[in-house]
């Protein structure tokens, strides 16, 4: 499988990873009602499978289950991976000791010797400055534990900084995670993929789908029911108003054989310096978006997808 690297750091990744915010987690997403640990085991292994191996957890996710299952699926099938975890930024952990001891306990939870991805989760205020906490995860780099830095949530001005702040100690900013799919692109307007392109700086798209919204499976006539109702974009309203892309999707799926989300999956893999990073609970989630690669999208149909979304 073709790879890409993490911004400037060397690090080879595949072109799509998989986000883990739904294991463990019974607070949003119901961990242990309707999937649990035997679905998780399985997405795990068809992701292995498929050669996708780039990963992307947090240490709040599932309050640390997200990191345990994923490091004891990884040690019961030996498989080389590369992980992405972050770091949450509480007012109270304001010395630069928080920052490692956080790191011990992630190690821990996944069983690894060294973190490929080490994220700052949210640019939340906090008593230990921007320059602490990137001293502090620069110093995990220059300690091996960590193998690369990136943020998430960060404006371009936040984003620039911490850039600068790392290339004092030498220490490329890899990625900055942020929301981002056919028809959630303020990063585009916002400065924020200007300043990542200009620093080399790659974007991990999350919610790529925009919740299920680009799967196809809700309509005006279909809508979901539970929290997402109460979106105003899963609305019939809301969703009258998506339907020319899905129509335009599902056009191109026809075309390529393929669905209208792993078309809208390929459209950001099509996008310079963007890797897409679906959640996944189950094997045929997994199957489902690992069909955005190996095919490619025009760049008359990028554009076009473009314009409507």
């Amino acid at each position: 499988m073709a790879t890409t690297t993490l911004g400037n750091t060397g690090i080879e990744v595949t072109p799509l990873g998989f986000g883990t915010w739904a294991w463990g987690d019974s607070l949003f997403w119901g961990y242990g009602k309707d999937y649990g640990e035997i679905e998780l085991r399985l997405a795990f292994q068809a992701a292995v499978a498929k050669g996708i191996t780039f990963l992307d957890t947090a240490e709040v996710y599932g309050l640390g289950k997200s990191e345990e299952l994923l490091g004891k699926f990884i040690k019961e099938t030996h498989a080389t991976t590369q992980i992405a975890t972050k770091y949450m930024p509480l007012p109270w952990r304001f010395r630069k000791e928080d920052v490692a001891d956080a790191v011990t306990a992630s190690l821990k939870r996944l069983k690894m010797p060294s973190i490929d991805l080490y994220q700052v989760h949210f640019p939340a205020p906090s008593f230990l400055s921007q320059s602490g906490l990137m001293d502090a995860l620069a110093d995990e780099v220059e300690q091996g534990r960590v193998k690369a830095v990136g943020v998430s949530n960060y404006n371009a001005e936040q984003l620039r900084e911490a850039h600068r702040l790392l290339a004092r100690r030498g220490v490329p900013l890899a990625v900055n995670q942020m929301r981002y799919s056919l028809i959630t692109r303020e990063i585009e307007t916002n400065g924020v993929i200007v300043a990542a392109r200009e620093l080399g700086v790659t974007i991990l798209a999350y919610s790529p789908l925009a919740q299920g919204l680009l799967t196809g499976k809700y309509t005006a006539s279909n809508p979901p029911t539970g929290a997402r109702s109460l979106d105003r974009r899963f609305q019939a309203a809301g969703l009258q108003k998506l339907q020319p892309v899905l129509n335009k999707l599902t056009e191109l799926g026809d075309k390529y054989a393929k669905t209208p989300a792993q078309v809208a999956l390929n459209w950001l893999i099509c996008q310079p310096g963007v890797i897409p990073i679906p959640g996944i609970k189950t094997a045929a989630q997994v199957d489902q978006n690992a069909g955005a690669l190996g095919w490619e999208l025009s760049a008359d149909e990028v554009s076009e997808l473009r314009y409507l979304g």
